[in-house]
């Protein structure tokens, strides 16, 4: 069973909206965060924006205003709403799911921002 999983990428128009989808497997106990990075192509992996179990966002500066991130502690679901996106959001973005021990990494979805 894959441990986390994403949904909802795709290709959209500049100033258009997507919803990014993110389950983590019931398997895995004692999350205490859930969040999404992305990587574009020749950069580094970075954090988007991140949410606690306790309900504690934080976001990148890029994003701030822009995107909302929620989750649902009893489906261990987290989902990135993305509006005013810009071609520079183009990526592939990736939802991490953070324990104590370890974090774990789903297999990343494709957004695409065309001018």
């Amino acid at each position: 069973q894959v441990p986390v999983v994403e949904s909802g990428g795709g290709l959209v128009q500049a100033g258009g909206s997507l919803r990014l989808s993110c389950a983590a497997s019931g398997s895995i106990g004692g999350i205490n965060a859930m969040g999404w990075y992305r990587q574009a192509p020749g950069k580094q992996r970075e954090l988007v924006a991140k949410i606690s179990n306790e309900g504690s966002t934080n976001y990148a500066d890029s994003v701030k205003g822009r995107f909302t991130i929620s989750g649902d502690n009893a489906k261990n679901t987290v989902y990135l709403q993305m509006n005013s996106l810009r071609p520079e959001d183009t990526a592939v973005y990736y939802c991490k799911t953070d324990t104590r021990l370890r974090g774990y990494w789903g297999q990343g979805t494709q957004v695409t921002v065309s001018s």
